[in-house]
């Protein structure tokens, strides 16, 4: 399933949104090389994603995760460490992560942005992405695996659609093998049926097994950002005017 748009209209140009998708790009681009250069793609994931036994220091120093051929991130105990909390959400690891990414952060982050006003929305963003990244190092907090990508922060914006926009209806788009159909779908069903999904995804992880790891999604960055979200919704959007509905 995948989000097309939804049913309620912004009444502010999402200014925020189209800066922080724009950020993504370039960083995408000018940091990590487009995807075309697999050490600049790398390079920029291992020294800028988060690396939480870097963080906690539960990570032996010298201890090296293979990559790719050839490549492998090294856990270095840097002092730049502390900043990947931060850099990570503007990283990402294809094309497609990218364009994902970007695409349910633009179906459900433009009229959360409208809700809250664009200076807490950014603020309400980033703290979405810090408490995913806490998320994330709370379940593994000896990981020399490096996590990349805003899809922590992106749920946080998810989790606060559910609460200000439950009734909204999202125009989903499924795919079965060559058949192509639109449907529109209660907010609430789609955002908890997502949830649901990481919520299963993360049990093998929780358990103490490794597929979670293995797969290479930080599903508990995506449950712990969206439980954040929930969280901050309303206190970022009190007093802040509802968008208005298409007719």
């Amino acid at each position: 399933m995948i989000p097309l748009g939804d049913d309620i209209r912004p009444r502010r140009t999402p200014l925020v949104c189209l800066l922080l998708l724009a950020a993504m790009a370039a960083t995408w681009v000018l940091v990590q090389g487009a995807g075309l250069d697999d050490r600049a793609l790398a390079a920029s994931v291992c020294n800028l994603g988060l690396v939480a036994g870097d963080i906690t220091g539960r990570a032996h120093i010298g201890t090296a995760v293979p990559i790719g051929p050839g490549m492998a991130c090294v856990v270095d105990g840097g002092p730049l460490n502390w900043i990947t909390p931060l850099t990570s959400m503007f990283l990402h690891g294809s094309w497609m992560h990218l364009l994902g990414n970007a695409l349910f952060f633009w179906v459900f982050g433009r009229n959360v942005e409208d809700a809250m006003g664009r200076s807490r929305f950014l603020a309400f963003y980033l703290l979405c992405g810090l408490a995913a990244a806490a998320g994330q190092v709370a379940a593994d907090p000896a990981s020399p695996v490096p996590m990349a990508g805003a899809s922590g922060a992106i749920s946080g914006v998810m989790g606060a659609y559910l609460v200000m926009y439950p009734a909204a209806r999202i125009r989903m788009l499924f795919i079965f093998i060559i058949l192509f159909k639109v449907f529109a779908v209660p907010a609430w069903l789609v955002l908890l049926y997502w949830f649901g999904i990481q919520v299963l995804s993360a049990l093998p992880q929780l358990s103490g097994a490794q597929q979670a790891v293995e797969s290479g999604v930080a599903v508990m960055a995506h449950i712990a950002g969206f439980l954040a979200g929930i969280a901050l919704a309303r206190p970022f959007a009190r007093g802040a005017p509802r968008a208005r509905r298409w007719l």
